[in-house]
């Protein structure tokens, strides 16, 4: 079965996924995962962090010759800014009196994390719970999504909105995969003008902005997934994904929210048979039903919230005195809407590699083809 840790700190010396159950035989293209990590670290409204990282991926085990061996695949992502850091987070030593986060940001893990683990100094909660953290995923995820391509299936997604900036039309996964743009990661144009319009009012205001994101899986299979017990259901698990996004607060599936206020004629997908084979002419579900795929492209929404971290800062109480404070602020982004997308599609990989995995089985990457093959359509 897939499994994947990461590790790193965002301002440590780098950040490393390690990836367990990856079948022998998959050719990689490193040129691939690194265009992930390229996608991840651009979009309109992103702060100055990404002008001083240049993330690139570097294979530390289980690969040889760009084929994977069956061992554990080890990636690293190397901080380019931790030269600048190394007196502050160095693990053979370090002064830990530098940079010190009293100030508990609002949203963050910061005050919390400080009570969990007996804490005074937040560095020691906010350098995991970064979303730098995301650069290890996406990288894991950029190699899984070569695994599962070999199976002909695919991910994509857009940005349905930013703010009050919102696209309420429908694509096709080709029109998304090739017109979606390269600032907001939209399609429709207009709606992406009045969203940098509205970013660039945030950033005046020193304020932050969150959106919507679409994400389409195509050529999964009927089957995978289960109702037998809860923890086997496919949209369970694929929703578990995206809420472990950092900033990711909600996740609905298909029709989602929509479907508590219709009728029930209007919320399910009416079967019929044709050519040969069942089929639906709606997919308000999504592509499962009862925790199982049914065949029909997946479709998934995830709500990302604004950033927590805002330039005029927010109400708080330092930890150490108890008095009264402006939240201590990093660098950080106005809106990182799109970058959120490519990080949902790698966590969403990520779980759809582990499901269909258990299911496979298989050491080679021919089993896994041989396999996906014989299941029926």
């Amino acid at each position: 079965m897939i499994t994947l840790t990461t590790a790193g700190e965002s301002h440590g010396k780098g950040l490393f996924a390690i990836i367990e159950g990856i079948p022998k035989g998959l050719r990689l293209d490193l040129e691939g995962i690194n265009a992930e990590l390229f996608r991840r670290q651009g979009g309109y409204g992103r702060g100055a962090r990404q002008k001083i990282e240049r993330d690139e991926a570097e294979i530390l085990s289980g690969v040889r010759n760009l084929e994977t061996l069956g061992s554990p695949l080890t990636l690293a992502v190397w901080n380019r800014d931790y030269e600048n850091w190394k007196e502050v987070m160095a693990p053979e030593g370090c002064d830990i009196s530098l940079r010190r986060v009293e100030n508990a940001r609002p949203g963050h893990a910061d005050l919390a994390g400080m009570i969990k683990f007996g804490q005074t100094d937040a560095r020691n909660i906010l350098e995991r719970a970064s979303a730098r953290e995301t650069a290890a995923r996406v990288a894991a995820g950029a190699v899984l999504r070569q695994l599962l391509s070999l199976l002909g299936i695919e991910v994509t997604g857009f940005v349905r909105a930013v703010g009050a900036s919102a696209d309420g039309n429908e694509y096709t996964f080709e029109e998304i995969r090739k017109n979606r743009s390269d600032d907001l990661c939209m399609l429709d144009r207009k709606t992406e003008k009045n969203a940098k319009e509205e970013i660039d009012r945030c950033k005046e205001e020193g304020d932050t902005l969150g959106g919507e994101i679409e994400l389409r899986v195509k050529g999964l299979k009927c089957g995978f997934g289960s109702p037998m017990t809860y923890r086997e259901k496919l949209d369970a698990r694929l929703a578990s994904a995206l809420m472990s996004v950092q900033a990711v607060k909600g996740v609905a599936i298909g029709c989602g929210l929509a479907s508590a206020t219709v009728r029930g004629s209007q919320a399910h997908d009416e079967i019929y048979f044709g050519n040969g084979k069942f089929e639906r002419r709606t997919n308000r579900a999504g592509g499962i039903e009862g925790g199982i795929s049914n065949g029909q492209e997946v479709v998934l929404r995830a709500f990302m919230k604004p950033i927590p971290t805002l330039a005029k800062g927010l109400d708080t109480v330092n930890f150490v005195t108890k008095e009264r404070a402006k939240a201590s602020r990093e660098r950080s982004d106005v809106c990182a809407v799109p970058a959120c997308e490519v990080v949902s599609e790698s966590a969403l990989i990520v779980e759809l590699c582990k499901v269909v995995s258990e299911r496979l089985g298989g050491d080679t990457a021919e089993d896994w083809i041989k396999r996906y093959g014989e299941i029926p359509q």
